[in-house]
């Protein structure tokens, strides 16, 4: 393949940064109206199946059935899913500031994976881009205000919860490259949207009903014009990981995304970001940039 082709996985990683960062600047909303998080899952899981409809009819539903599909597909649902059920509880017992920081090195598990197992390779450019973009991540999410009582009465769990968040998407993230070499993409978005539906029922029993909850427009019908933007995001990505390297797919959508939400939470919302923010969209538009332009080159396999 000549160098001055296209490149899919670039176009495929572009689209799922505008919507997840479409997504990410709204997708507090439908909760600060009184709807409950775990019920937003519900809400997400159940958008996902929109997407998945639509690629298996344009393959004309030809899903893959073997026991090594479902086997990948249940092991990326599994961890993207269960990853975010363990995050609904992590923040309720720890300081979201400093967990979402953690989590969001979760790239740096998928790069060394990626390394070490499918030997994956890079040149000068897109090492400095994949450095910039893990160094981003953190900025995006910290606050700077460290309360060290709060640290004190929640003890280490959130912390051990947030690394299980960390290592589950980081993992997965690997097994969506991993299965790409024999599924088809749609496959894999198949059977994420299935193990996602299978989690509802914890998302249900981790909800507190004994609270109002807010039933209207603004709250589930909103929810769901806000999670269908998360779905395609997700369907994207699995995409961009059939057609790229891991070690450049998951910085640079990881890194895209809360640029695409700080940007917008600025123009729209009015939102002005911190300083440790700017730092991370600096280093996040140079990451991004040098990424995209780094040459593909040869696969590991190929002479």
């Amino acid at each position: 393949m000549k160098e001055s082709k296209k490149k899919p996985w670039l176009l495929y990683a572009i689209v799922a940064t505008v919507f997840w960062g479409v997504w990410g600047a709204f997708t507090s909303v439908p909760s600060r109206n009184g709807f409950p998080d775990t019920l937003i899952y519900c809400v997400w899981a159940l958008t996902m199946i929109i997407p998945a409809v639509f690629v298996l009819w344009r393959i004309n539903w030809k899903l893959q059935r073997d026991k090594k599909a479902i086997v990948y597909g249940l092991i990326i649902g599994l961890l993207g899913a269960g990853g975010q059920m363990i995050l609904f509880y992590a923040v309720t017992v720890g300081p979201t500031y400093l967990i979402f920081p953690i989590i969001s090195l979760s790239p740096l598990i998928t790069i060394v994976l990626s390394l070490l197992f499918l030997r994956e390779r890079t040149g000068l450019l897109g090492i400095i881009g994949i450095s910039l973009a893990l160094l981003s991540l953190p900025l995006f999410e910290y606050s700077g205000d460290l309360n060290t009582e709060e640290l004190d009465e929640n003890g280490t769990l959130w912390f051990l919860l947030a690394i299980l968040v960390l290592v589950a998407w980081g993992v997965q993230a690997y097994f969506m490259k991993l299965a790409n070499s024999s599924m088809s993409a749609e496959s894999i978005f198949f059977y994420m949207m299935v193990t996602g539906i299978m989690l509802i029922p914890i998302a249900f029993y981790m909800t507190d009903f004994s609270q109002e909850i807010n039933w209207g427009w603004d709250g589930p019908y909103l929810a769901g014009a806000i999670q269908i933007l998360n779905a395609i995001g997700a369907l994207c990505l699995v995409f961009a990981f059939r057609y790229g390297k891991a070690i450049v797919v998951s910085p640079m959508t990881n890194a895209g995304a809360p640029l695409m939400t700080s940007i917008i939470s600025l123009l729209v919302l009015g939102v002005m970001p911190g300083h440790y923010k700017i730092a991370g969209i600096v280093l996040a538009v140079i990451a991004a940039f040098l990424l995209a332009i780094q040459p593909e080159g040869k696969k590991p396999d190929e002479d």
